[in-house]
Order: structure tokens, then sequence, then C-alpha cells
């Protein structure tokens, strides 16, 4: 699924970033030995190494993330498919670590195949002294398959929401199966579907006492790690565990990225009082054009084709049913010429009140709200208050419909 970032056609579906990272040197075990805190059984399949990994992420964005984090140990999978860690690190504190298998033709340990969910060859676990591990799994089916003997509560978490990105992974597949290809005519809904994959991940990480899985949880509603749609997960994250988990750095490393002037302008905010020059040659700050009830804030460009359809097939028609009873439309354009955005002004039949730096990727707008991707648009009630974001098509006129409609 693409959207515009800026003047460049960006993918949005939620893949692992990739890249290279110096491995360490780590020992291989055997199955012999002492008793052991973390063991198990795997299903051997042809294609894949005979070896299982311990990953340590350094880190918050090397957790899920491929190429990255530490390998502190691995051990051989026997014929029959039991292996055991002989040198695991003594960690006193419940710790977040991964568990990778490779295939073949992997040069590295520390690969993590995660664009489907269901092949994932990695699972993340929390492990702490005296806690002994017992897993199994398939080999070629790793993430899915693994299951756990008695899991500590952390872990139990960790499952939980494995099978929640699981299913609605599988769901959102489905709804986009007929847009393989990319369309502009289909990216708002394919931005839809990936919105709704996301939503049960942070509902999780909302509800879960677990800080580890909360961590995991984050970090799969954007391996990518751009948070740009949905800052409102790292917001409120940061303020649930910079008190429960004040000591942990991996929550002081989420919570740098809410730092003042890092986030979007989130829900719940006033959106700030710009000063907009209007096509109409005047310039009139945001805050005197609010609609009596509310406001459609939205930023799109001539160049944007999911842009242009918003224009013609919702927001106009919302302009023709609304614009006496309430309702305020405000475009924002990051063209840079004035002709072309003139010309869709007139193609698009968007009377509304429309403004524009004419700037394209400089506009200042945008880096005012820390924004860079569109179509965009924040909902304000008549105090400027942002109560929706990025909400289009059919989906937007229902909330229209029902907030002036109560």
């Amino acid at each position: 699924m693409y959207l515009f970032k800026s003047k460049i056609l960006s993918t949005c579906i939620l893949i692992a970033a990739s890249g290279f990272a110096a491995i360490s040197t780590y020992c291989c075990s055997s199955i012999t030995g002492p008793t052991h805190g973390l063991s198990g059984k795997i299903v051997l399949s042809e294609g894949w190494k005979n070896v299982i990994y311990l990953i340590a992420p350094r880190g918050f964005d090397e957790v899920a993330a491929n190429y990255s984090g530490t390998v502190v140990d691995s051990a051989v999978i026997g014929p029959d498919g039991r292996f055991a860690f002989e040198n695991l690190p003594d960690q006193p504190r419940p710790a977040l670590y991964q568990l990778t298998v490779q295939p073949v033709s992997s040069r590295y340990p520390t690969m993590l195949t995660d664009e489907v969910p269901l092949s994932a060859n990695y699972m993340p676990v929390v492990l702490s002294h005296g806690s002994p591990v017992s897993i199994n799994a398939e080999i070629d089916r790793f993430q899915a398959s693994f299951t756990m003997e008695k899991p500590s509560p952390d872990n139990e978490a960790l499952l939980n929401l494995r099978t929640i990105r699981q299913s609605t992974y599988q769901v959102m597949q489905a709804e986009l199966e007929d847009a393989k290809t990319p369309d502009e005519h289909r990216l708002l809904e394919q931005e839809d579907a990936v919105h709704r994959f996301q939503l049960p991940m942070m509902a999780f990480a909302d509800s879960t006492g677990s800080f580890w899985a909360a961590l995991v949880a984050v970090r799969w509603v954007s391996p990518r790690n751009d948070y740009e749609r949905v800052p409102e997960i790292l917001d409120a994250q940061c303020r649930k565990w910079s008190g429960l988990s004040a000591e942990n750095a991996f929550a002081a490393q989420l919570c740098a990225k809410t730092a003042a002037g890092m986030l979007p302008v989130l829900k719940g905010e006033i959106i700030p009082d710009y000063a907009l020059p209007m096509s109409t040659g005047d310039t009139v700050h945001l805050k005197q054009l609010l609609g009596a009830k509310i406001t459609i804030l939205d930023i799109w460009a001539s160049w944007c084709m999911p842009c242009r359809r918003e224009n013609k097939e919702w927001l106009a028609p919302l302009w023709s049913d609304y614009a006496g009873q309430g309702l305020q439309i405000i475009g924002y354009s990051i063209d840079s010429g004035a002709e072309a955005w003139q010309k869709a002004l007139n193609i698009d039949a968007a009377t509304w009140p429309q403004a524009s730096h004419l700037m394209g990727d400089d506009a200042p707008l945008m880096t005012e709200f820390r924004i860079s991707t569109i179509p965009a648009n924040f909902i304000l009630d008549a105090s400027g208050t942002v109560i929706a974001k990025n909400v289009h098509g059919a989906d937007l006129k229902n909330f229209i419909d029902t907030y002036l409609n109560p």
C-alpha cells in the first residue's frame, strides 16, 4: 500500500526495516551438559539450518528489527529436534530476547523474516534467572507454531499478542486481496485496512500489564519505525510506562520519541493557530476560520490522486450538505505552482476556503504540524481541539453525519 510522502510515493505496508549491523561473536552449544534454563524441541524441515539463536535487542529500536541486536548464544538442534542453550546470560531481572532460526541461504543469524507474520522466523521471549523455559515450534513456521510450557505472565502476554497479530493480518490480507497492484484510487482504502490491522495491537499495548509485551506491540504496529499516522500509541505508552518502568532504559528510549516537537499534532490537542495565505489573497489565522460545530482541515495537493478523489467524491458533497449547518472545510495544498493548484480547485469544485504557501515540499504548515504524508486531515471541534485524524471516504461522511445529527 502506498501513500504520498511529500513528493515521493512511499510504501506503508508494515514490513520490517532492513540493513546490516555488526554481528558479535557467539558460542554454539550442543544438547549435552547440565540442566538448562532454555531448551525445547523444534520440528526440522529441509532448507533450514539446524541451529537456534538467542538475540538480545540493545534498545527499543532493535526490538523486532531486522539485522539488529546481539547474538548472545546459540544451540544445535539435534536430529530429534531437541536443543538446549549452554551459555545463557545471568539476567537477575526479566529481560526481552528474540529466538530465531535461519534458512540455509541466510548469512546472518539476526535476519528476521517478518513481512508475513504467519511465516516469521523469530519469536520474542522474556527470560529471567531461575525461571526455566521450554518451547516447541516448527522451524518453517516458527512464530506461528511457537508454544511454551507453563509460560510466565510476560511470555503469556507475548503469545497472546502473537495470536492477535496473526489473526488481524489474515483479515487485512483478505481485504487487500483485490489490490495487489498499486492503484492510486485505492490507496486510502488500503491505508484503512492497515490501520484496522494496527488497532488491535494498539489496544493490546494499552491494556496489557506486561511492559515487554507492550513494547513488542508498539514495534509490531510499525516495524519501519514510522509512527506519523499513529503517534498516539507512542504518547500513550510513554505515559503508561514512564512511571511503572521508569528505571528501564527501553522505556526512556521510547519516551525520547515523544519529546516536545517530535510527534505530529495528537488527538486531544489544540490545533496550532497558524496564519494561512488564502486563495483570495488574504492571510487568515486558522482559528478565525473554524466552523460553528466542526471543521475538516484537509491537507492535499493537485498531483495527489487520492486527495483529488477525496475532494470530488466526499468533501464536495459534505460541503453541499452541511456548509450552512456548522461544518467548515479548510483546504491546505502543498502545491508549488499557483496554476496547477487553481486548476485543480476548479475541476474538483472545491469551493470551500483554500490556502497554500505554494512552497511544495517546504510548506511550513507541514513543519508546524510535524507531518510529511498526504492525504491528511484533522477533524476539529468548535474550539479547535483535534477530535479525529486521517478519517477518509465513507468513514469521514459517517463521522460528520453522526456529529452533526446526534
